[in-house]
């Protein structure tokens, strides 16, 4: 697929200073996988100098194949039972006030992994007491159970990603549905945590399909969203239909507001993860 050539607004600078190089030291010394990484996320040289990152748990490979994603699919290896101790000890080497940990999805195991979610969530709050912790958790494909136990370990904020409008899903994500991940976010409402999604703009979506999706959010209880531009990673990642302008994700973030969220962060380069710790402020 070819790549659609990036407008000026998308060009990205790079920043490599001090907090950077120690960040990705501490990363590579305690051998913690990243989303900053293996997501190739634009924001990275941004986030690592200011001394902070999205953790990726329970490996580098994931079960699913979605067209968007450049995480590695395949047969992950076992979960790893060091890592929820190499998370924590890394966010207290970093001294990170506010941490975001997310995952591959891992359908291979009988939970889904949700008790290496809550194994690692309790060791952060373990080493780092005073540490607000956001999830950006997978849809479990739906199990109660699973999504209980992250629920029991009492994050700040659950968040889980609708990535694209309902009439897109079925061709973006390769498993998830948009309905099921919407009993998800109402799920975790209901249980009186604050839920969080996000979705992908430059896919082929419509306006109304976008200001939908926002109502369909606010029904089940999500007040905070985050939209950002979808970059192709790869020749294999399904292309960009549109880059959309700034002024248009500025107009999208106004609705937002006007219609109900509590948060809304939208711009060309805005991903799940940032500027989290603004979030978790509001």
């Amino acid at each position: 697929m070819e790549f659609k050539r990036k407008p000026e607004w998308l060009k990205i600078r790079l920043s490599k200073g001090d907090d950077y190089l120690k960040v990705k030291e501490i990363v590579k010394q305690h051998h913690v996988h990243t989303i900053c990484e293996s997501g190739d996320c634009p924001n990275l040289g941004e986030c690592w100098s200011r001394g902070t990152a999205t953790f990726m748990i329970l490996g580098n490979i994931c079960t699913r194949n979605c067209r968007f994603c450049n995480v590695t699919t395949g047969k992950p290896l076992l979960p790893d039972v060091n890592e929820p101790l190499n998370i924590a000890s890394s966010i207290k080497l970093m001294n990170i006030k506010h941490c975001v940990i997310t995952s591959v999805d891992r359908d291979d195991l009988p939970d889904f992994g949700a008790q290496h979610w809550a194994d690692t969530i309790l060791k952060i709050k373990e080493l780092n007491p005073s540490t607000t912790i956001e999830v950006l958790i997978p849809d479990f494909q739906g199990n109660t159970n699973s999504l209980q136990k992250v629920m029991d370990a009492k994050p700040d904020i659950i968040s889980h990603n609708l990535e694209t409008v309902e009439r897109l899903t079925p061709e973006i994500r390769s498993k998830a549905k948009y309905r099921l991940s919407l009993d998800v976010l109402k799920y975790i409402a209901e249980g009186n945590i604050t839920p969080k999604s996000g979705i992908m703009l430059g896919l082929g979506e419509k306006e109304n399909e976008i200001l939908q999706t926002m109502d369909d959010l606010l029904a089940i209880g999500c007040k905070i969203i985050t939209i950002g531009q979808y970059l192709q990673p790869t020749r294999q990642n399904i292309s960009v239909e549109e880059y959309i302008t700034p002024e248009k994700f500025e107009f999208y973030r106004q609705k937002a507001i006007e219609n109900g969220f509590e948060f809304a962060e939208s711009a060309p380069l805005v991903r799940s993860s940032y500027h989290a710790e603004r979030q978790i402020q509001r």
